[in-house]
Formats: structure tokens, sequence, C-alpha cells
């Protein structure tokens, strides 16, 4: 995928309530970030830093997470750290292959497959407006803002 690109609307995930897809998103500026596992360090400090964002929320951009963990997983991960944003449970990797997010990986010498932290800013139309590549959580959420203002200078805070 690159920016430019529409995004794949059409591939549908497990959501909070059910199945979703991209194509639920359309109308408003979507953040879209892809992260390896529920509850473990960087990702946990990658979700609270969107959820502390103030600037994202007074911009109006909804913030959707996607991994491979199930919804209990996500359920669990969001209680514990009150995140006020889905989590969207992509177990079949569908969504993350057609992002070109899940990919070869190495550790130790070890080959797997793995989701590459990356993130997608969505504009209303579902275009990728911009993409975020091997993404450290820290500063990320204000680089994510930033970003925003900068590409929709007739952005109106919300509230």
């Amino acid at each position: 995928m690159n920016t430019g690109d529409t995004a794949p609307l059409d591939i549908r995930v497990e959501g909070p309530d059910g199945p979703v897809s991209l194509r639920d998103t359309l109308g408003s500026w979507t953040v879209l970030y892809f992260y390896p596992a529920d509850d473990t360090p960087t990702c946990t400090k990658e979700a609270c830093s969107f959820r502390d964002s103030a600037e994202l929320k007074n911009l109006g951009a909804q913030i959707i997470g996607v991994s491979a963990d199930d919804m209990t997983s996500h359920k669990k991960f969001a209680d514990k750290y009150s995140l006020p944003f889905p989590l969207w449970s992509d177990t079949d990797h569908k969504l993350m292959e057609a992002m070109d997010v899940w990919q070869e990986k190495t550790l130790f010498g070890r080959k797997y497959m793995g989701i590459k932290r990356t993130t997608f800013l969505l504009d209303p139309q579902g275009r990728i407006a911009h993409i975020w590549e091997n993404v450290r959580a820290k500063g990320h959420a204000e680089a994510v803002a930033a970003k925003l203002r900068e590409l929709d200078s007739n952005q109106q805070p919300i509230g």
C-alpha cells in the first residue's frame, strides 16, 4: 500500500460489536494502527499514547487498533487500560496482508511471520494520506496529530 491508494474497504474483521470493515470508517479521518500483541510493553505504550492524545480527539480522528489477537484478548486489554477506541481482531491476517503489514520477521536468527508495527492515516474517503512504518511509540501520537493538522487545515476542533 502506498500514499494515495484506497485502503481495502471491504475486508471484514471482528470488532467489539461484530464484523466490521474499513468501509465503516468512511466520512471521517481514521488513524489505523497495526500492532503485534495486546498487553506487551511497546504495544501498551502505543495504545495509551493514542488514548491520551487530546489533540487527536479534538481533531475528530477515529482511532482503530488492529492485531491478530482475538476479541477476548482485546477486551481484556481495552478494559485494563481504559482504551476509548475499538480494537479489531484480524486472526486470519486478511486485512494485514492487504495492507502489507503481515511480513516475515527475524528474531535471534529465527524467521517467522508477524505484524510490522505500522500506522496509516486514512482520509474521509478511505484513501491513505500518510504511512508510518517501524513505529516507535514515544512521540508517535503527537506526530500523527501534527500530520492530520497539516493535511486537513480546515479541520475544526470538536466540542
